[in-house]
């Protein structure tokens, strides 16, 4: 029966190979900064840029590792292959321990990690005798039984030891100071009474063995793992099919990176004795923008002026050296302090730059005729703490053409529109509640985002606020702090995500708000403002960090691509981009067909917003039915019983939202 559905199936089925399943999520670490190399027989496990992969000389093959793949944390500091125990030990920046086999086999030793202790848990370095491992931390270590996955002793030493050897029938730990401690191997070594001081020690014991990385580290800097090249990903957008980064307005002293991830390829711009051509140091790209009329010209925004790149080549530098009008920092009348927050293109291929800190002229605009001049707005000039505005960020044109940025800054949180067309500005620097409550922004508004409905969804460092469009032109009018019903029977609500720090949002197709968070993960409110549809956390998915700090989304798949402190990650979504109109040619599902160990979601696209969505069986019946998020709409193979159906050929009917016909696709299941 199988085949003869197979068969009939095929005649119509449309497949998608490189569509991702909705829930699905991906890694994208960088692997290009060798850090250490651990050799076992032909296989190599290569720490770089904190990362981890496995080198097969016998087949060439590269097998990378993260947390999709059964890792247990992201930033890796130090890696160890103990022998005995065919395993190799990995130490995270957290204390937490994973070990892995050559086969990929993934076991998580957490004891660490989760010990309550006031004590500084960093380790130092991982040192192996037999099946133990030694680990080496700032208040002493800890001694690991690789085979049994268990810490057998803890040694509160109080004291940073850097290194541990074993020699004869004593263990010595080295100190910070170059001092070294003993006790007999057979000593209750948990009792720190036994440890002393060492008057000397064999020569050698706490040198370490660095034969794999001098044998390998030239094949090693010739292999190609993939990934970004840096794990900087605090200013996102995603254009033309492709997903651009950059080190974000928050960066400091960082290497200066501008990355774009296209299909499955890396690309980094020119990043190489650029120092060499501005005469300033090649640090913090702060923000960016794409020329509209040809994705591969880039102006980026950095902490000493502006740089240019076309095909991914350094073309420009501009300064106040070389006839840009940008004004250095009120606090330091330093070169390497001209800082852009802010660029964006506007509708005429005009560029606007934001210049934080400056006295006089905060926006500049390099014209479409490759002409700067500037505006002066007093409003923006304003002295707090003794500086003007420092944190100028976030541009965006909204729907009818205004121009908005913040300000993410404690001295004087601030959010901005200005009326291109006649030079007039809008400020808001005060924030009361619609229930007259005087809000505390300690650190700035972060970002703001345009929702479907017009309104402005605002991040601040305390919470988000809407801010509606009817009251875009009042500085003086209060936000509104969405209220979130408690459904316990008392009629009261709280504050949507009160105390939050919201560091940035994206709206969806379906009128969502994806909000990421400092230290709390990522949220999911629904386009009514009142249910939390998702909470993304480190713990309870493949999120990398809690600490978000840019999101972009592809509204085309509905993959929304999250930059934390720790690099990025991607989230296929349950929303697409929707059509006006309903078509044969662009509604489809898929995975199709939905072969029997398939178990996720089944998803429909190419629907217009809020669709009307029915799956029928073949006899007619509905099956299930809902509203379509934005283009798509998801179906978990299931009855209205929350039975799975049978085999067979199931008919996707859809309507528009006043009722009009839409378009048919079919779903093949086989059992």
């Amino acid at each position: 029966m199988k085949t003869i559905l197979s068969v009939i199936f095929a005649l119509f089925c449309i497949t998608i190979t490189s569509t991702a399943a909705v829930g699905d999520w991906k890694v994208y670490m960088a692997y290009s900064e060798p850090q250490n190399i651990q050799e076992t027989g032909n296989y190599l496990f290569v720490q770089a840029s904190n990362s981890l992969y496995l080198y097969n000389k016998g087949d060439q093959s590269i097998q990378t590792f993260d947390k999709t793949t059964g890792m247990n944390d992201v930033v890796i500091t130090h890696i160890s292959w103990n022998k005995n125990a065919k395993r190799l030990v990995i130490v995270y920046d957290n204390s937490n321990i994973d070990l892995i086999d050559i086969q990929g086999n993934v076991t998580n030793v957490s004891d660490l990690y989760n010990k309550s202790m006031t004590e500084d848990k960093t380790a130092n370095s991982i040192t192996n005798d037999g099946k133990f491992a030694y680990i080496a931390t700032n208040f002493g270590g800890i001694k690991l039984d690789v085979s049994a996955a268990e810490i057998s002793e803890s040694y509160l030493l109080g004291d940073k030891i850097r290194r541990f050897a074993v020699s004869g029938n004593n263990i010595y730990a080295l100190n910070s100071e170059n001092k070294a401690l003993t006790a007999p191997l057979n000593a209750n070594l948990q009792d720190k009474a036994n440890w002393t001081t060492a008057a000397t020690y064999p020569a050698g014991i706490f040198n370490e063995d660095k034969s794999a990385w001098d044998n390998n580290i030239e094949l090693i800097k010739t292999l190609q793992p993939g990934g970004p090249k840096y794990n900087y990903f605090g200013y996102m957008k995603y254009e033309n099919g492709r997903l651009y980064s950059v080190n974000g307005i928050n960066s400091y002293l960082q290497k200066a990176t501008f990355q774009e991830l296209n299909g499955d390829n890396w690309i980094v711009y020119e990043d190489d004795n650029i120092k060499t051509k501005t005469g300033v140091n090649h640090e913090d790209y702060k923000c960016f923008d794409i020329d509209p009329k040809n994705p591969d010209h880039v102006f980026i925004g950095a902490r000493n002026g502006l740089y240019e790149y076309t095909n991914g080549k350094f073309v420009n530098f501009f300064n106040d050296k070389n006839g840009a009008p940008f004004e250095r920092s009120t606090n330091d009348n330093n070169i390497e302090y001209e800082i852009i927050g802010g660029v964006i293109f506007d509708k005429d291929n005009n560029l606007w730059c934001l210049n934080c800190l400056a006295m006089k002229n905060n926006i500049h605009i390099l014209d479409n005729k490759r002409k700067w001049y500037s505006i002066q707005e007093k409003e923006l000039n304003k002295m707090s703490s003794g500086r003007t505005l420092s944190t100028l960020s976030n541009m965006i044109f909204d729907n009818d053409g205004y121009l908005w940025f913040v300000n993410y800054d404690w001295a004087l949180p601030a959010i901005y529109r200005y009326d291109t067309n006649n030079n007039n500005i809008t400020c808001f620097e005060s924030f009361t509640n619609q229930d007259n409550v005087k809000l505390t922004i300690n650190n700035g508004i972060s970002c703001i985002a345009q929702d479907r409905n017009g309104d402005m969804w605002v991040g601040t460092t305390s919470c988000p606020l809407l801010l509606r469009k009817e009251n875009f032109d009042n500085p003086n009018t209060t936000f509104e702090q969405v209220k979130v019903p408690r459904n316990d029977g008392t009629n009261l609500a709280d504050y949507l995500l009160d105390g939050i720090w919201v560091t940035s949002i994206v709206i969806d197709k379906a009128n969502r708000k994806w909000i990421g968070t400092n230290d709390n993960g990522l949220y999911l409110i629904s386009s009514d403002n009142i249910e939390e549809i998702h909470h993304f956390t480190s713990d309870n998915s493949f999120l990398l960090s809690n600490n978000i700090m840019s999101l972009a989304m592809d509204e085309t798949s509905g993959i929304l691509y999250i930059g934390t402190e720790r690099g990025l990650c991607s989230y296929s979504s349950d929303v697409t981009t929707d059509y006006e109109e309903m078509t044969s040619d662009n509604m489809y599902a898929y995975p199709n067909p939905v072969t029997p160990e398939y178990n996720g979601m089944i998803t429909v696209v190419g629907l217009s917003y809020n669709a009307d969505v029915k799956v029928l069986s073949s006899n007619g019946s509905i099956v299930a039915e809902g509203k379509s998020n934005g283009g798509s709409f998801t179906w978990d193979g299931k009855n209205k019983k929350g039975e799975k159906v049978a085999s067979g050929v199931y008919m996707v009917v859809s309507a528009t939202e006043n009722g009009e016909k839409g378009a048919v696709c079919k779903i093949s299941i086989i059992r």
